[in-house]
């Protein structure tokens, strides 16, 4: 299918990225319209879950322009040409990739390269991302993030990896300009047993968190 369209306002109203990995086809469809009714909008799909491709075809076909669906874990250059033929609107990496940054920018593909050191973040931001994806930010706290905008504050920093309900205000309050969450969010049990109150109050505590934020 054709490659669906980024939409910034629906990001920056909700400015999450719920990272959906190693999930079956089941629990997407029963996740899905519960992450929409707790007030997100950007969802990745990582290329290392099984069927990972046809999971981002199917959401990117059915909620263009209600949700922004994209790629993770994107490593290399056939990564980002098979996602992007599936239809995803956004990359994200765990590395800085030189080449994989400069063929989303050149597209117009929002890109989120994970990066760690200031040097890497500097890179990663220099070669035109559009967000630098902090990982793993649990390796280095929140007040990590104040220190690198400190010098470079026109950097924005997306925190991914150890971010949970807790801890979430607080790098948000250090100057990130988005959050990146995966299992803290997408509760296995609470999938596993299709309780869609449960999820739906459990999601609502993470957009609360993020409206205490702004």
């Amino acid at each position: 299918m054709s490659q669906s369209a980024f939409s910034w306002d629906l990001f920056n109203a909700m400015p999450l990225v719920g990272i959906l990995r190693n999930v079956t086809e089941d629990d997407v469809h029963f996740i899905l319209p519960i992450f929409k009714e707790a007030g997100f909008t950007t969802l990745e799909v990582t290329l290392n879950t099984p069927g990972a491709l046809s999971m981002i075809s199917a959401l990117a076909s059915q909620n263009n322009g209600t949700l922004n669906i994209g790629a993770g874990t994107v490593c290399s250059m056939s990564d980002v040409d098979e996602a992007l033929a599936a239809g995803a609107s956004f990359i994200v990496t765990p590395i800085v990739k030189k080449e994989v940054i400069k063929k989303c920018v050149d597209k117009g593909i929002p890109i989120f390269p994970g990066a760690l050191s200031p040097t890497e973040i500097f890179e990663a931001w220099e070669l035109g991302a559009s967000m630098v994806k902090l990982y793993p930010a649990s390796a280095v706290g929140a007040a990590y993030v104040s220190a690198i905008l400190a010098p470079m504050p026109a950097i924005k920093i997306m925190p991914t990896g150890g971010i949970h309900i807790s801890n979430m205000l607080s790098f948000m309050k250090s100057g990130s300009a988005a959050l990146g969450i995966g299992s803290e969010l997408f509760d296995k049990k609470i999938i596993q047993n299709r309780d869609k109150e449960a999820l739906l109050n459990h999601f609502k505590l993470f957009t609360q968190q993020m409206q205490l934020s702004k």
